[in-house]
């Protein structure tokens, strides 16, 4: 992967993490203004579980950001985008699509049919 393209990974990666740190921050500042209980059992009940997938989002996003720093650290070593299989070249619409990815589509699909045979059994 050229200079060029590492830094466009680099700074889309950048941007991705930022845009989700933004976003968590947004909902803590929102959770911590929500204080006051509903009235209505009903009401309390549709804003506990508006919590509930804000938090369960939250969470997925946290665990998100942690494969975005492990792809930034490959980018500064100069592995991002090679295939942790096989060593090959990711290609770069799949990097654009999905720029945490750390197998090539060939090794992903073989690794899913792995995971289906194997939960199958």
């Amino acid at each position: 992967m050229n200079p060029v393209m590492r830094e466009y990974f680099r700074q889309k990666l950048l941007r991705w993490r930022s845009e989700l740190l933004h976003e968590s921050s947004e909902t803590l500042v929102h959770l911590q203004n929500e204080t006051v209980p509903e009235a209505d059992l009903t009401d309390r009940a549709a804003t506990e579980t508006d919590r509930f997938t804000e938090l369960r989002t939250r969470d997925r996003e946290r665990k998100l950001i942690v494969k975005i720093d492990a792809a930034l650290r490959r980018v500064d070593e100069g592995t991002y985008g090679y295939c942790e299989d096989t060593g090959e070249p990711i290609g770069v619409r799949r990097l654009d699509a999905r720029p945490i990815a750390t197998l090539s589509i060939e090794a992903q699909e073989r690794h899913e049919r792995l995971e289906r045979t194997q939960r199958d059994d």
